[in-house]
Protein backbone atom coordinates (compact mmCIF):
# COMPACT_ATOMS: atom_id res chain seq x y z
CA UNK A 1 0.00 0.00 0.00
CA UNK A 2 1.53 3.47 -1.18
CA UNK A 3 -0.12 6.82 0.55
CA UNK A 4 -1.54 9.22 -1.53
CA UNK A 5 1.55 11.85 -1.83
CA UNK A 6 1.10 15.69 -2.93
CA UNK A 7 1.78 16.99 -5.98
CA UNK A 8 0.72 20.19 -8.02
CA UNK A 9 -0.10 18.92 -11.29
CA UNK A 10 -3.04 19.92 -12.86
CA UNK A 11 -4.40 16.50 -12.97
CA UNK A 12 -3.52 15.79 -9.73
CA UNK A 13 -5.04 18.14 -7.64
CA UNK A 14 -5.40 18.37 -3.92
CA UNK A 15 -8.77 16.28 -2.64
CA UNK A 16 -11.40 19.29 -2.20
CA UNK A 17 -11.44 22.77 -2.39
CA UNK A 18 -11.75 26.26 -1.61
CA UNK A 19 -15.93 27.50 -1.77
CA UNK A 20 -16.71 26.78 -5.21
CA UNK A 21 -17.83 30.19 -7.32
CA UNK A 22 -17.51 28.43 -10.79
CA UNK A 23 -16.81 24.87 -12.34
CA UNK A 24 -14.36 26.68 -14.21
CA UNK A 25 -12.40 27.66 -11.45
CA UNK A 26 -11.97 24.30 -10.25
CA UNK A 27 -9.45 21.37 -11.88
CA UNK A 28 -12.33 19.52 -13.58
CA UNK A 29 -10.36 16.36 -12.99
CA UNK A 30 -9.36 17.02 -9.64
CA UNK A 31 -12.37 14.67 -7.85
CA UNK A 32 -12.31 12.25 -9.91
CA UNK A 33 -8.15 11.74 -9.99
CA UNK A 34 -8.25 11.97 -5.94
CA UNK A 35 -11.32 9.55 -6.02
CA UNK A 36 -9.19 6.48 -7.93
CA UNK A 37 -5.42 7.47 -6.16
CA UNK A 38 -8.05 6.30 -3.17
CA UNK A 39 -9.12 3.55 -4.56
CA UNK A 40 -5.82 2.46 -6.47
CA UNK A 41 -3.38 3.39 -3.44
CA UNK A 42 -5.42 2.57 -0.39
CA UNK A 43 -8.47 0.36 -0.81
CA UNK A 44 -7.89 -2.04 -3.19
CA UNK A 45 -4.09 -2.79 -1.62
CA UNK A 46 -5.71 -3.22 1.69
CA UNK A 47 -8.74 -5.48 -0.03
CA UNK A 48 -6.24 -7.91 -1.73
CA UNK A 49 -3.97 -8.46 1.09
CA UNK A 50 -6.75 -9.90 3.37
CA UNK A 51 -8.32 -11.68 -0.26
CA UNK A 52 -5.14 -13.23 -1.12
CA UNK A 53 -4.52 -14.48 2.77
CA UNK A 54 -7.92 -15.36 2.69
CA UNK A 55 -6.34 -17.87 -0.14
CA UNK A 56 -3.47 -19.11 1.86
CA UNK A 57 -1.03 -17.07 0.61
CA UNK A 58 1.81 -16.33 3.32
CA UNK A 59 1.93 -12.72 4.65
CA UNK A 60 5.34 -11.47 2.47
CA UNK A 61 3.67 -12.79 -0.37
CA UNK A 62 0.35 -11.19 -0.12
CA UNK A 63 1.85 -7.86 0.91
CA UNK A 64 4.06 -7.71 -2.18
CA UNK A 65 0.90 -8.76 -4.53
CA UNK A 66 -0.98 -6.28 -2.96
CA UNK A 67 1.69 -3.76 -3.45
CA UNK A 68 1.47 -3.95 -7.07
CA UNK A 69 -1.81 -1.99 -7.43
CA UNK A 70 -0.19 1.32 -6.63
CA UNK A 71 2.79 0.40 -8.61
CA UNK A 72 0.13 -0.15 -11.81
CA UNK A 73 -1.06 3.21 -10.75
CA UNK A 74 1.90 5.36 -11.36
CA UNK A 75 2.98 3.04 -14.74
CA UNK A 76 -0.90 3.75 -15.94
CA UNK A 77 -0.35 7.28 -14.98
CA UNK A 78 3.16 7.58 -16.54
CA UNK A 79 1.79 6.02 -20.08
CA UNK A 80 -1.20 8.58 -19.65
CA UNK A 81 0.87 11.63 -19.59
CA UNK A 82 3.48 10.75 -21.59
CA UNK A 83 6.18 10.97 -18.33
CA UNK A 84 7.22 10.10 -15.07
CA UNK A 85 8.26 12.24 -12.41
CA UNK A 86 10.42 12.46 -10.04
CA UNK A 87 7.53 11.17 -7.18
CA UNK A 88 6.84 8.24 -9.57
CA UNK A 89 10.06 7.51 -10.12
CA UNK A 90 10.74 7.70 -6.24
CA UNK A 91 7.65 5.53 -5.80
CA UNK A 92 8.45 2.82 -8.10
CA UNK A 93 11.72 2.44 -6.33
CA UNK A 94 10.65 2.32 -2.88
CA UNK A 95 7.94 -0.51 -3.90
CA UNK A 96 11.29 -2.33 -5.90
CA UNK A 97 13.25 -2.08 -2.81
CA UNK A 98 11.46 -2.58 0.04
CA UNK A 99 9.98 -6.10 -1.86
CA UNK A 100 14.08 -6.64 -2.74
CA UNK A 101 14.25 -6.20 1.17
CA UNK A 102 11.37 -8.30 1.80
CA UNK A 103 12.27 -11.22 0.00
CA UNK A 104 16.08 -11.68 1.31
CA UNK A 105 15.05 -10.92 5.18
CA UNK A 106 12.38 -12.99 4.86
CA UNK A 107 10.53 -10.23 7.41
CA UNK A 108 7.32 -8.65 5.98
CA UNK A 109 7.20 -5.87 8.08
CA UNK A 110 10.13 -4.58 5.46
CA UNK A 111 7.03 -4.16 3.34
CA UNK A 112 4.82 -2.56 6.12
CA UNK A 113 7.67 -0.04 6.95
CA UNK A 114 7.38 1.38 3.61
CA UNK A 115 4.85 3.42 3.89
CA UNK A 116 6.04 5.04 6.73
CA UNK A 117 8.84 5.83 4.93
CA UNK A 118 6.76 7.50 2.21
CA UNK A 119 5.28 9.87 4.61
CA UNK A 120 8.07 10.67 6.30
CA UNK A 121 9.78 11.87 3.06
CA UNK A 122 6.32 13.26 1.67
CA UNK A 123 6.41 15.29 5.20
CA UNK A 124 9.97 16.80 4.46
CA UNK A 125 9.29 17.46 1.13
CA UNK A 126 6.36 19.74 2.04
CA UNK A 127 8.71 21.74 4.57
CA UNK A 128 11.81 22.01 2.21
CA UNK A 129 8.85 24.10 -0.32
CA UNK A 130 8.69 26.63 2.64
CA UNK A 131 12.50 27.68 1.65
CA UNK A 132 10.92 27.90 -2.08
CA UNK A 133 9.42 30.68 -3.59
CA UNK A 134 6.14 29.49 -3.10
CA UNK A 135 5.08 26.79 -0.09
CA UNK A 136 3.19 23.66 -1.05
CA UNK A 137 0.18 24.47 -0.24
CA UNK A 138 -0.05 27.84 -1.85
CA UNK A 139 0.91 25.82 -5.02
CA UNK A 140 -1.70 23.85 -4.47
CA UNK A 141 -4.17 26.35 -4.06
CA UNK A 142 -3.31 28.11 -7.54
CA UNK A 143 -3.13 24.66 -8.94
CA UNK A 144 -7.08 24.07 -7.44
CA UNK A 145 -8.18 27.75 -8.78
CA UNK A 146 -6.50 28.08 -11.86
CA UNK A 147 -8.92 30.62 -12.84
CA UNK A 148 -8.00 32.64 -9.88
CA UNK A 149 -4.02 32.78 -10.41
CA UNK A 150 -3.70 36.47 -10.92
CA UNK A 151 -6.08 37.43 -8.02
CA UNK A 152 -3.99 35.08 -5.64
CA UNK A 153 -0.59 35.92 -6.49
CA UNK A 154 -1.43 39.89 -5.80
CA UNK A 155 -2.27 38.69 -2.33
CA UNK A 156 0.83 36.64 -2.07
CA UNK A 157 2.88 39.55 -3.55
CA UNK A 158 1.18 42.41 -1.06
CA UNK A 159 -0.36 40.54 1.65
CA UNK A 160 1.56 39.34 4.87
CA UNK A 161 -1.06 37.40 6.89
CA UNK A 162 -1.52 35.67 3.36
CA UNK A 163 1.78 34.76 3.30
CA UNK A 164 1.79 33.47 6.61
CA UNK A 165 -1.24 31.29 6.64
CA UNK A 166 0.00 29.35 3.63
CA UNK A 167 3.20 29.24 5.04
CA UNK A 168 1.75 27.79 8.53
CA UNK A 169 -0.78 25.47 7.02
CA UNK A 170 2.57 23.73 4.78
CA UNK A 171 4.08 23.55 8.07
CA UNK A 172 1.00 21.90 9.74
CA UNK A 173 0.59 19.22 6.98
CA UNK A 174 4.44 18.85 6.71
CA UNK A 175 4.61 18.07 10.61
CA UNK A 176 1.27 16.09 10.30
CA UNK A 177 2.81 13.60 7.99
CA UNK A 178 5.72 13.19 9.89
CA UNK A 179 3.54 12.33 13.12
CA UNK A 180 1.63 10.45 10.85
CA UNK A 181 5.11 8.30 9.64
CA UNK A 182 6.00 7.95 12.87
CA UNK A 183 2.69 6.25 14.03
CA UNK A 184 2.94 3.81 10.48
CA UNK A 185 6.39 2.72 12.03
CA UNK A 186 5.02 1.80 15.39
CA UNK A 187 2.22 0.02 13.96
CA UNK A 188 4.60 -1.99 11.87
CA UNK A 189 6.56 -3.12 14.44
CA UNK A 190 4.98 -3.91 17.32
CA UNK A 191 1.86 -5.26 16.02
CA UNK A 192 0.65 -8.42 14.36
CA UNK A 193 1.27 -8.73 10.94
CA UNK A 194 -2.14 -9.14 9.58
CA UNK A 195 -3.64 -6.80 11.89
CA UNK A 196 -1.52 -3.50 10.53
CA UNK A 197 -2.90 -3.20 6.47
CA UNK A 198 -5.76 -2.63 7.64
CA UNK A 199 -5.06 -0.08 10.62
CA UNK A 200 -2.59 1.28 8.06
CA UNK A 201 -5.45 2.28 5.65
CA UNK A 202 -7.40 3.57 8.27
CA UNK A 203 -5.03 6.01 9.28
CA UNK A 204 -4.94 7.88 6.34
CA UNK A 205 -8.55 8.97 6.98
CA UNK A 206 -7.99 9.99 10.27
CA UNK A 207 -5.01 11.91 9.63
CA UNK A 208 -6.63 13.68 6.72
CA UNK A 209 -9.77 14.51 8.55
CA UNK A 210 -7.63 15.99 11.22
CA UNK A 211 -5.43 17.62 9.37
CA UNK A 212 -8.52 18.94 6.93
CA UNK A 213 -10.26 20.20 9.97
CA UNK A 214 -7.49 22.22 11.30
CA UNK A 215 -6.97 23.62 7.89
CA UNK A 216 -10.84 24.79 7.86
CA UNK A 217 -10.15 26.14 11.14
CA UNK A 218 -7.48 28.27 10.05
CA UNK A 219 -8.91 29.76 7.02
CA UNK A 220 -12.00 30.69 8.58
CA UNK A 221 -10.31 32.41 11.95
CA UNK A 222 -7.86 34.11 9.09
CA UNK A 223 -10.41 35.14 7.05
CA UNK A 224 -8.50 33.99 3.99
CA UNK A 225 -11.75 32.64 1.92
CA UNK A 226 -12.90 36.24 2.54
CA UNK A 227 -9.79 37.53 0.63
CA UNK A 228 -9.55 34.82 -2.05
CA UNK A 229 -13.76 35.48 -2.73
CA UNK A 230 -14.84 37.99 -1.30
CA UNK A 231 -18.71 37.90 0.20
CA UNK A 232 -19.40 35.45 -1.98
CA UNK A 233 -18.16 32.31 -0.04
CA UNK A 234 -21.43 30.06 -0.60
CA UNK A 235 -21.42 26.01 0.64
CA UNK A 236 -18.16 25.35 2.43
CA UNK A 237 -15.70 23.04 0.61
CA UNK A 238 -12.69 21.54 2.33
CA UNK A 239 -9.22 22.68 0.88
CA UNK A 240 -6.15 19.99 1.13
CA UNK A 241 -2.90 20.24 0.06
CA UNK A 242 -3.14 16.13 0.44
CA UNK A 243 -4.10 14.47 -2.52
CA UNK A 244 -2.91 13.27 -5.64
CA UNK A 245 -1.62 10.53 -7.88
CA UNK A 246 0.76 10.24 -5.87
CA UNK A 247 -0.31 11.61 -3.31
CA UNK A 248 1.33 7.76 -3.49
CA UNK A 249 4.86 8.53 -1.88
CA UNK A 250 5.39 6.93 1.06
Amino acid sequence: MTPPTPRSDPTDSPAGSPPELSKAEESPSSRWSFAVTVLCDIVLPVGLYYVLRAAGADEITALLLSGSAPALHTLHSAIRHRRLDAVGVFTLALLLVSAGASLMTSDPRIALARNGLFTALAGVWLLVTLFTARPFTYQALRTLLSGRTAALEKLWETDAAFRRVWRGLTVLWGVGLLCDALLRLILAYTLPVDTVPALDGALYAVSWIVLQIITQVVLYRTHTLTKIFGDRVPGRRAFSPAGTDESRAR
